[in-house]
């Protein structure tokens, strides 16, 4: 796809990054020429300098040809603008806009063709305060990820000593959880895919990738890890924009407690925020002030500001001082690479968790949903089989005769529509049925586009 993206700020050089990957022709706008530079000498993109609002500069980024617009622009209203240009001007046929402010939601007529002209909104801020909550609600996680409009969910989470599956072959678990309905799709250790077949033998440490029935995921977690106490007490240092989001959605679920340097900040937090919330003035890094506040009570620790190196120490710090479980946001890809599973337990980058969001737009087929995992290296794809055994390469098929690129796999088959659905973890002799959600994973990025093939009907199918 020929593809133009507004902004070469952290969450355009993510973006950039990761569609580059996939073989499409990518044109960075943005008004800074030593940043495009670095991108240009880094990626295979084109940069052009100047403002993307201008019809000039984004005619001369190939709008005329260009399947996609995605601004990425540090403000919502350039965001806007340029989307509404590339449509109008230039027929772009899909836009997409980073937006911050709430008041702008996919969908509302203001967005629409005859608005704003903005097919799809991205919010890192709320993408992030999302993956955060997943985490809350199931403290035992590295990632949960849903399918299915929540029916099927995805939980990657590191096998602990004393944990029932420690030990243990994959076909032994099963033989000893017969109720724990799941299926082993990936399994990392020390960075390295090792194969998932009944006769692997996990340890501890290992990164789990399972794919449950949504309303058996606290059975499946119990069964592979020991049960954490839930969130009660949480620390959160930085009150920026993704601070406060999560500290208005944590209200009358946890005791919160937030940690912030600027003065104004602060006093404009404690005006958004109920009393019961404690608003301080300070360093998240400062050794005095985490004791003084008990950082050793606290269930979670988050490290938020607009500061890598920050978040590091302070996390660090925390988890030193007896925090149950730290999280870092970290921007810096190379960073979060470093730093997860290390003293820091998890590092959550702002980059990855919309990531996913965006590639459901580009893939091709009939694709419900896209999750990008391993900090972008692999995938878990979700497509919805259609047309019959004539048009389909999938309707009709046994799971054993269908034609997976090597090392894609099947995880789940949701079936049905609404309460009577159900979550299939097929087996070789599994047939697909019309319709039926499959939850794909895919641990190299390269085979995307074989994989999505496979839910490309043929000419002859007009369903």
């Amino acid at each position: 796809m020929n593809i133009i993206i507004l902004g070469a700020g952290r969450v355009g050089e993510s973006v950039a990054e990761s569609l580059v990957s996939e073989q499409n022709d990518i044109t960075v706008i943005d008004h800074d020429p030593a940043r495009l530079r670095l991108l240009e000498d880094r990626l295979d993109l084109r940069g052009v300098v100047g403002n993307g609002i201008q019809p000039s500069v984004l005619r001369e980024a190939g709008a005329k040809d260009a399947d996609m617009v995605i601004a990425c622009a540090a403000n919502d209203e350039a965001n806007l603008v340029v989307c509404k240009v590339a449509h109008d001007i230039f027929n772009v046929p899909s836009t997409i806009a980073r937006l911050r402010s709430p008041e702008f939601v996919e969908g509302d007529e203001l967005l629409g063709k005859n608005g704003f002209a903005v097919d799809h909104v991205i919010c890192p801020e709320e993408s992030v305060t999302r993956y955060i909550h997943q985490l809350i609600s199931y403290p035992e996680a590295l990632q949960v990820l849903e399918f299915a409009d929540g029916r099927a969910s995805l939980i990657a989470m590191r096998a602990a000593y004393g944990g029932a599956l420690v030990g243990h072959t994959i076909g032994e678990f099963r033989d000893r959880f017969p109720h724990a309905e799941m299926r082993v799709v990936a399994l990392y250790r020390l960075d390295t895919e090792m194969e998932a077949t009944k006769t692997t033998r996990i340890l501890a440490g290992d990164e789990v990738f399972v794919l449950a029935d949504t309303q058996k995921i606290r059975y499946v977690l119990g069964a592979i890890h020991n049960i954490d106490k839930p969130v009660q007490r949480v620390m959160i240092t930085g009150g920026g924009k993704v601070g406060l989001r999560l500290a208005r959605s944590l209200v009358g679920q946890c005791e919160v407690k937030i940690i912030e340097r600027d003065k104004k900040r602060c006093e404009y937090l404690a005006s958004q925020l109920p009393s019961s919330m404690l608003i301080l003035s300070g360093d998240g890094a400062d050794e005095d002030l985490l004791l003084e506040e008990n950082v050793g009570q606290m269930d979670l620790f988050l490290a938020l500001t607009n500061d890598d190196e920050d978040n590091i120490m302070s996390a660090m710090l925390a988890k030193r001082l007896g925090a149950g479980r730290v999280m870092a946001l970290i921007n810096r890809r190379a960073y979060a690479d470093m730093m997860q599973g290390s003293t820091i337990d998890i590092a959550i980058s702002p980059s990855q968790t919309v990531i996913g969001e965006l590639l459901t737009h580009l893939r091709r087929g009939d694709v419900a949903a896209v999750h990008s995992l391993r900090r972008g290296a692999a995938e878990a794809l979700e497509g919805i089989a259609r047309g019959d055994v004539k048009t389909s390469k999938l309707v009709g098929r046994k799971v054993e005769e269908l034609k997976l690129p090597k090392g894609a796999r099947i995880g789940a088959i949701v079936r049905g529509e609404g309460r009577k659905s159900e979550v299939l973890m097929p087996h070789h002799d599994t047939v697909i049925e019309t319709d039926d959600h499959i939850i794909m994973f895919i641990p190299n990025k390269r085979l995307v586009r074989e994989v999505e093939k496979l839910f490309q009907v043929s000419a002859t199918f007009f369903g």
